[in-house]
């Protein structure tokens, strides 16, 4: 049943920030990744540096930047349906084998001189691509990984490789391109995702189980856009999610900005900043077990804002180059706080049939708040100039953190396991998966007194039953009996309907608990399913 109980004992110690890498799975795939992502960034350095040789038009430059992120934006949710349906551990190892195959035609090409900006852009959208697919996936399996205890540090570890990563794959990418070629540079590349399938492999993740009610494509993507309308809870954090991110984008926006006309920096002093978040992010990983221990994630998204706003508000006054290191190092912990309390709360929230879909769904969001606020923010730029924007952009995320610290993040305590509880429908013959739609009737006593109370209780259910599989839902009153009260909702199919039996949780089944005691016939409500003819 759901573990939402809460006591007058004292709390439980938070994990180490370092507690998931017990779990030899999760530390085999966490160094994996970090070796995986230090080669995707070794890649990308030297796809930006080879298509200034290749061209000087600024068009092909901006088109290398748009080719890779273009797709995640684009196919952050149908990658998050295709984790869902398929095997999450296949599907990313055929993920990988296409990065690899990328990364090995940039290989052969700039070795063998035939490499054009055309291809690079092309291969380089390729590469977006699988890496559109992997985000979710990657993302999905990390409850698989570790207990329940240990999600949120998981979390905070994998937003750490990432930051690692960016610290040593762009460095170690220019000095071997400078000193051994392009070529290199990719090979390395490929080496490293030869670690990342190895590790893959020697994985052995239970089988799924039964696979009749296997989902197809639209199916699965109609269920995720079911689920994602339904569920409050993750309303919530995509909506904390797109104001922060909304307003966090105009330092990211400005960054360049004020590292060459507000500071005087050069490129060099640019990717010293740049490492400076990278570095801030990955202290703020090891610190997070603590801040986590004095804060709810209300507190820390509100402790986001504030350092986020600070470092915006101290560089207008064009510090001191050292001082403006030292502001990005706060950056970056503002920013890993940010991230990794959203992520996890988005994990905690998300049964794991739906994982995926509802994780793009997030993904989606971040990315769409972070590329319209960039460009909102430089528009007003171009207005007001870099420290008048950046004030703006400050002081929004003050307001907007102290106004949404009222809309409260979910705690993500509830047991989203499987419970299983719905008995089989009585069938007089075998019915066709595809047959529907179908509507299920459940037939409640209810005295007239206890009518408000149960029509709140009601209430809930039905987010639970929109969630799970219904498309339409209601509860009418029979007009010679008005205790006799019927509940009735409609799904696409038969299959779609036994998928439900499937979802149902047990935070699900204290819903219909709540439900239940009103009810007052000698039996359990009776259930009546028919389908369309």
């Amino acid at each position: 049943m759901s573990d939402t109980s809460h006591g007058a004992t004292a709390p439980a110690p938070q994990p180490g920030a370092f507690a998931p890498l017990r779990q030899p799975v999760f530390a085999v795939l966490w160094a994996a990744t970090v070796l995986g992502n230090i080669g995707s960034f070794m890649r990308d350095v030297a796809s930006s540096w080879l298509v200034t040789d290749l061209s000087a038009s600024p068009t092909a430059v901006a088109l290398i930047q748009t080719a890779a992120t273009l797709p995640i934006f684009l196919l952050a949710i149908p990658a998050g349906v295709l984790s869902d349906i398929l095997d999450r551990r296949r599907f990313l190892i055929f993920v990988q084998l296409v990065l690899a195959a990328v990364s090995g035609t940039l290989l052969v090409l700039s070795h063998t001189g035939a490499l054009t900006v055309e291809y690079l852009i092309a291969l380089t959208f390729v590469g977006g691509i699988g890496a559109a697919l992997m985000g979710p996936t990657w993302q999905s399996i990390v409850p698989e990984l570790v207990p329940r205890s240990d999600l949120k540090g998981a979390v905070a570890l994998n937003s750490l490789g990432i930051n690692i990563a960016r610290s040593i794959g762009p460095a170690a990418g220019g000095l071997i391109l400078a000193s051994f070629g392009a070529a290199a540079t990719y090979g390395i590349d490929v080496l490293s995702y030869v670690f990342v399938i190895a590790a893959l492999l020697w994985w052995k993740r239970p089988p799924a189980g039964d696979t009749a009610l296997s989902e197809n494509f639209l199916g699965a993507f109609r269920a995720g856009m079911r689920y994602t309308r339904a569920s409050k809870e993750l309303h919530v954090v995509l909506l904390r999610a797109a104001v922060f991110f909304l307003f966090a984008s105009s330092v990211w926006a400005l960054l360049p900005l004020v590292a060459r006309q507000m500071l005087g920096g050069s490129a060099g002093f640019y990717g010293v900043l740049l490492g400076a978040v990278g570095a801030g992010a990955i202290g703020g990983a090891l610190v997070m077990p603590r801040l986590r221990a004095r804060l709810d994630a209300d507190g820390m998204m509100l402790l986001a804002s504030l350092l986020t706003a600070a470092v915006m508000g101290a560089l207008v006054f064009a510090p001191p180059k050292w001082l403006a290191v030292a502001l990005l190092l706060v950056l970056g912990l503002g920013w890993i706080v940010a991230l990794t309390t959203l992520n996890s709360v988005a994990q905690s929230i998300l049964p794991n049939w739906v994982r995926g879909r509802g994780l793009a769904v997030y993904l989606t969001v971040f990315n769409g708040a972070m590329a319209a606020g960039s460009l909102g923010w430089g528009l007003v730029a171009q207005q007001v100039g870099v420290p008048m924007t950046l004030v703006a952009g400050a002081v929004g995320l003050v307001v907007a953190g102290l106004v949404f610290h009222r809309v409260r993040l979910p705690a993500g305590e509830a047991d989203l396991q499987a419970s299983n509880h719905w008995p089989e429908p009585l069938l007089a013959e075998p019915v066709a998966h595809d047959r529907g739609p179908v509507m299920i009737q459940v037939e409640y006593r209810v005295r007239k007194e206890d009518r408000p109370a149960f029509l709140d209780a009601m209430k809930r259910l039905s987010l639970e039953r929109r969630r799970d599989g219904a498309y339409a839902w209601g509860v009418h009153e029979h007009t010679a009996d008005p205790e006799r009260v019927m509940e009735w909702f409609l799904v696409e199919s038969w299959a779609e309907h036994l998928r439900q039996h499937h979802r149902v949780s047990h935070a699900d089944a204290d819903l219909q608990s709540d439900v239940l005691r009103f009810h007052i016939g000698p039996d359990k409500p009776e259930v009546h399913h028919f389908l369309a003819l």
